[in-house]
């Protein structure tokens, strides 16, 4: 039997313990800084190097806007010097049995941008928002 690649459309995110439907998903990125240095006695002319901090990209999600649902701006509004709503977020990649084949957990996020749609009198597509979200870490699990 063939193994093929997960595809990416079929997925969940947990916000606060509730299952809540995006349609994109996108920043699920670690990197690590390198640091270089360069010893002054060292017979080689360029520096070496070596692994410095670990560094996470925001993250960013996008729902279809619905009717009396403010939850993204409200969130935002929760923020005031020194005081921020933090929330952890499970993301989750399903398979055709709808169970979880790679999750990642985002710790302590919080909202930094929120941005409703583009609206075009011309247009005929769904009115979608997004949050942009900072975070303090993300672990990646295998299932």
């Amino acid at each position: 039997m063939a193994k093929y690649p997960i595809p990416v459309f079929h997925f969940t995110v947990q916000w606060g313990g509730n299952n809540v439907g995006f349609s994109e998903v996108s920043g699920l990125t670690q990197e690590v800084q390198v640091i270089e240095y360069r010893e002054g006695s060292s017979p080689d002319y360029s520096p070496g190097k070596m692994p410095g901090l670990h560094k996470v990209n925001n993250i960013t999600l996008k729902r279809g806007i619905s009717k009396g649902d403010n939850e993204f701006f409200a969130w935002l509004q929760t923020i005031s010097l020194n005081t921020v709503d933090r929330r952890d977020l499970t993301i989750s990649l399903l398979n055709e049995k709808h169970e979880p084949v790679m999750t990642w957990s985002v710790l302590q996020a919080f909202p930094v941008k929120v941005e409703g749609p583009g609206l075009k009198s011309t247009g005929n597509e769904v009115a979608v928002e997004s949050i942009e979200l900072a975070h303090e870490g993300l672990k990646v699990e295998n299932s």
